[in-house]
């Protein structure tokens, strides 16, 4: 969970106006951030966070539990950009197969050849965000809330599944589906290659020449196992005894050992990733906010905030 999350709820029990504006501070960042990386659109990201917050005042002095903030606001917030989202240019119209989303013979060997390049190379740099962003907005939605949730909101398992009303199997499932079509996405951006167009939006005398231009790599059996249990391997979530039969492989396994490099680069890049607020606009709804806070608290005298703002 983000440690913001559970900041605001220790300062949410003070009841002192400058605690309070601080907790609606980090509230309001986050519920703008998150929904920014789920819709990517500034205008809808202001107006989910100006209605969320002010439909969850009522509710904020009844919730201690950080988990349980966490849940109610990003549940509410999930809601919100749901309705309101807006179609994403060339954003894929289906899922792709987990063979789609293994690399093909050529990126397997420009990652053979990075194999040796020094961390550095990995890090996000500032103009990148943008870039990583589109790739986010790029992947299927069922699949980009759970990446959202888990690797940059930082919830756990448990909790992705109770705000999307999901096994916690299928959270897995879409998190490393998520996490592999945000790297091939990214990828394929640094890389300057044009989208690929799906198959469904050709015709069909089309969509057969369309495919069999893709080159798949051929895996053996055990490098096509390892590629499918990778973030279950990553995350530790792997008996010791299997944990140990995967190492051994990875490690006597160039093609594996690079595209866990990369994949495990790509997940670093999201949890790196933060969209903040306007500076130009979020003053005023924070003040407005406090205030109507306080009110409902009780709290008249607010001479003091309104002098600090």
């Amino acid at each position: 969970m983000r440690p913001e999350l559970i900041r605001a709820a220790e300062l949410l029990q003070r009841e002192t106006p400058e605690a309070v504006e601080e907790a609606i501070s980090l509230l309001q960042n986050t519920v703008f951030s998150f929904s920014m990386k789920l819709c990517g659109h500034p205008e809808d990201a202001e107006d989910t966070t100006q209605e969320v917050l002010f439909r969850s005042l009522r509710h904020l002095a009844k919730i201690q539990d950080p988990q349980a903030l966490a849940v109610w606001l990003y549940t509410v917030t999930r809601n919100r950009c749901w309705r309101m989202r807006r179609k994403v240019a060339n954003a894929p119209s289906r899922t792709l197969s987990l063979d789609e989303l293994m690399p093909d013979e050529a990126e397997l060997g420009r990652l053979l050849q990075d194999a040796a390049a020094t961390p550095e190379g990995h890090v996000l740099h500032a103009e990148q965000h943008q870039l990583l962003h589109q790739a986010v907005l790029h992947i299927p939605a069922p699949l980009r809330i759970v990446l959202v949730l888990h690797d940059m909101e930082e919830l756990n398992t448990e909790q992705v599944a109770q705000i999307l009303n999901l096994q916690q199997g299928t959270v897995r499932v879409r998190l490393h589906r998520a996490r592999l079509a945000v790297r091939k996405e990214m990828s394929r951006i640094l890389d300057g290659a044009p989208a690929e167009a799906s198959s469904e939006a050709l015709p069909r005398s089309a969509a057969q020449p369309a495919r069999s231009l893709r080159k798949r790599a051929k895996h053996p059996a055990a490098c096509r196992d390892i590629f499918a249990n990778l973030s279950e391997y990553l995350d530790g979530r792997v008996e010791p005894r299997t944990c140990d039969e995967m190492r051994e492989h990875i490690e006597g396994c160039p093609s594996c050992v690079a595209f866990l490099r990369d994949l495990r680069a790509a997940i670093d890049r999201c949890r790196s990733l933060e969209v903040p607020c306007d500076q130009a606009i979020a003053p005023r709804l924070r003040s407005i906010l406090t205030r109507e806070y306080l009110r409902m608290l009780g709290m008249a005298d607010t001479d003091k905030l309104s002098q600090s703002m």
